[in-house]
């Protein structure tokens, strides 16, 4: 399944008024794998994500997606590259209906985005492919429900329906399965595992039951830098990565699977 390295982060720094809150991140994400990036409160997570997509801007290092270096480029450029993120918060529209959220996003890769006055004959162009993309994560049925109708667990999965209308090379999920009932967490689980057969994902999470069961690669950050890289049984047993986790309110990593 693992193929070439499609992002690779060299020495990635991010320092706020000297606190450095990722240091000298050394990462290498392959094609085609699920690859976690996982620590404790505080380890630079979400900074970590935020400097991939150009939320922020790294104090030092270098980022590079497909061989190019992208370190200088605009959130609007890596997303043309085709590296799109979903929000931890649930980024749709809640009073559009589950179709009318996807074909916005269709708009938008066409370069149409959010023209409402557009002919009904050009938006139902795209209803083939929105309702294709809905049959992919199971909404179809849900087609003409109003968003905010939705539970929280079909509201994840219409926010990757999304994602995957801008065609992406590679996803990046921001804790998806954060605040879900257990019958939740499954169905977004399964849904990762289905989305990631021919694209790659990198994921935040907290739930370590989601990461070892799906996760290829698993990297683990604590105060900003890399304690330990590799699959979930090698990364669980490392006794750095224990130590991290004890005294935080993580889930422990012993006996998480299962």
């Amino acid at each position: 399944m693992s193929g070439d390295v499609i992002l690779e982060t060299r020495g990635l720094v991010k320092e706020f008024k000297g606190f450095v809150a990722v240091d000298g991140v050394d990462l290498k994400v392959r094609r085609g794998d699920i690859h976690a990036l996982i620590g404790p409160n505080g380890a630079g997570k979400t900074t970590c994500f935020n400097l991939l997509t150009k939320f922020l801007v790294p104090t030092r290092g270098q980022i590079l997606f497909e061989g190019a270096d992208i370190t200088k480029e605009k959130p609007a450029q890596i997303a043309r590259r085709g590296v799109i993120r979903s929000f931890q918060i649930s980024a749709t529209f809640p009073h559009l209906t589950v179709l009318d959220n996807v074909r916005v996003a269709l708009q938008q890769k066409l370069g149409v985005s959010f023209q409402f006055w557009r002919s009904e004959r050009v938006l139902d162009e795209l209803n083939d492919r929105a309702l294709e993309l809905l049959d992919t994560v199971g909404l179809r049925d849900l087609a003409d429900v109003v968003t905010v109708e939705l539970p929280y667990g079909r509201k994840r999965a219409l926010e990757i329906a999304t994602t995957l209308a801008m065609e992406p090379k590679m996803m990046l999920l921001d804790e998806p399965t954060q605040g879900m009932g257990h019958e939740d967490v499954e169905l977004v689980t399964q849904l990762i595992k289905k989305v990631s057969a021919n694209r790659t994902v990198l994921m935040v999470e907290h739930n370590m039951n989601v990461i070892s069961s799906i996760a290829d690669t698993i990297t683990v950050l604590a105060r900003g830098s890399v304690i330990a890289e590799g699959p979930y049984a090698e990364v669980s047993r490392n006794p750095q990565v224990l130590q991290a986790y004890m005294g935080s309110e993580d889930v422990e990593l012993q006996g998480a699977h299962g």
